[in-house]
């Protein structure tokens, strides 16, 4: 199974968690989890690509996080989307779909650049 680049992942790192976390708050490692399962493995975060981009959001006042203790005990850092996180994901929606049209449309016209 091909992976895909690097670029792609981090450009597109912003809107995956964030609609990860419209669904519930969630900790570093499920949300890697989730990433893994819904790209059918084609995106593996790692701990080292994750938690920039977590403490990125945060900052930004996209995300916000707080500690809890998991059923096993654990304490664990949970992140939920906040409103301004909602809006963001709204415009980053808007922006790769745009996105993908255009490059749909390009391929269309021009169907030996692939």
């Amino acid at each position: 199974m091909e992976k895909l680049s690097k670029e792609l992942i981090g450009a597109s790192s912003t809107p995956i968690i964030l609609s990860i976390l419209t669904k519930n708050e969630s900790y570093g490692y499920e949300i890697i989890q989730d990433i893994k399962e819904i790209s059918g493995g084609k995106i593996e975060f790692g701990e080292g690509t994750l938690y920039p981009v977590l403490h990125k959001l945060e900052k930004k006042g996209l995300i916000q996080s707080s500690w809890k203790i998991a059923e096993t005990g654990r304490k664990r850092k949970y992140y939920k989307i906040s409103n301004e996180g909602k809006k963001e994901l709204k415009t980053e929606k808007e922006n790769w779909n745009t996105i993908n049209q255009i490059i749909t449309k390009i391929w269309k016209i021009e169907p030996n650049l692939i």
